[in-house]
C-alpha cells in the first residue's frame, strides 16, 4: 500500500509504549504514538506509521539503529526522544550526547520531514529518579538549542505539569500508564495543530495513606521494580535485548473499531 503521508516514531521505551499494555498488539503495548497515529488515520486516509522505538535503548543505539532505517521510509513526520536511559546512567555527558543527538535531528530534518522533538521529563516529585533533575534540565536546555538550530518542532514534555500525578504512571513509576500516554498523546496532536478524538483521562480517585502504608508501599516497589531494574544495569542486560521494532514497516495502526 502506498502512503501519501508517513509517520515514524522513533526512541526507547516511552515511544514503544511501554506502560500502556495490549496484548493484542506488537510488544504487548499499545502507547501514545499508536494513539497520535490512530487519530491521523481517522483525520486522513492517507497516512501510514511506523515505530522503531524498542525499550531500553541509548541515545547512540537510537541514532544508529532507527534514523537510517527512519529515513529510507521517506517520512513527512518524525517523532523522536532520546536519551532518557543515558541519563539514568551513574556516568554521562551530556554534552557529548547531546552533540550528537542534534547531528541526527539534523540528518532527519534534512529528509524534509518534520521533526518533534521531545525535552525530559520533570521527575523532581520522584524520591529515586528526582535525582537526576538537574541532569535533565541540562540536557533539556541543549536539545531545545538543537531543536531551534534545525528548525524542529518542541514537545515540551518538562512543562507538562500535570503529569506529576502518580495515577499518570505505571506501578514500576519509571513509565507513564495508560492515561499518561493518553494525556501524552493529545500533547503531540496539540503541537501538530491536529485535532484529536481521545478521551480525556479519567483518574480513580487517589486512596489516602499514611507513613507506614507508603513505606511498605514503597519497599515493595523496590523489590519488584528498583531492584530487578538496577540488577539489570550491573548486568549490561537491557529489557529490549530481544525485541524487534513493532512496526518496522508503514502500516496502517490499529484502530480501536478495529479490535
Amino acid at each position: 500500500m502506498t502512503f501519501k503521508q508517513r509517520y515514524v516514531a522513533l526512541g526507547d521505551s516511552f515511544t514503544e509504549g511501554v506502560g500502556d499494555e495490549d496484548e493484542s498488539r506488537p510488544n504487548g503495548v499499545r502507547g501514545w504514538a499508536d494513539r497520535v497515529a490512530e487519530q491521523l488515520v481517522l483525520a486522513d486516509s492517507s497516512w501510514g506509521y511506523a515505530n522503531l522505538a524498542i525499550r531500553g535503548k541509548k541515545l547512540h543505539q537510537v541514532l544508529n539503529e532507527q534514523v537510517d532505517a527512519a529515513i529510507a521510509l521517506s517520512p513527512t513526520l518524525v517523532t523522536i526522544y532520546a536519551g532518557g536511559n543515558d541519563i539514568l546512567r551513574p556516568k554521562v555527558d551530556i554534552d557529548a550526547i547531546v552533540a550528537a543527538y542534534d547531528a541526527g535531528i539534523a540528518k532527519l530534518c534534512s529528509s524534509g520531514a518534520a521533526v518533534l522533538v521531545f525535552t525530559g521529563f520533570d521527575s523532581g516529585n520522584s524520591p529515586v529518579f528526582g535525582r537526576t533533575r538537574g541532569r535533565t534540565a541540562i540536557y533539556n536546555e541543549l536539545v531545545r538549542e538543537a531543536v531551534e538550530k534545525n528548525d524542529a518542532v518542541l514537545v515540551d514534555y518538562w512543562r507538562m505539569k500535570n503529569l506529576q500525578d502518580e495515577r499518570y504512571w505505571a506501578v514500576d513509576r519509571l513509565h507513564m500508564s495508560p492515561a499518561g500516554h493518553m494525556l501524552t498523546a493529545k500533547k503531540v496532536l496539540e503541537v501538530l495543530r491536529g485535532t484529536d478524538a481521545i478521551d480525556t483521562p479519567e483518574l480513580e480517585e487517589q486512596p489516602a495513606r499514611n507513613r507506614v502504608e507508603q513505606l511498605r508501599r514503597d519497599a515493595q516497589w523496590a523489590r519488584e521494580y528498583l531492584g530487578p531494574w538496577v540488577s539489570r544495569r550491573l548486568r549490561g542486560v537491557s529489557s529490549g535485548d530481544n525485541l524487534k521494532p513493532r512496526y518496522p514497516e508503514l502500516t496502517q495502526p490499529i484502530l480501536p473499531s478495529q479490535q
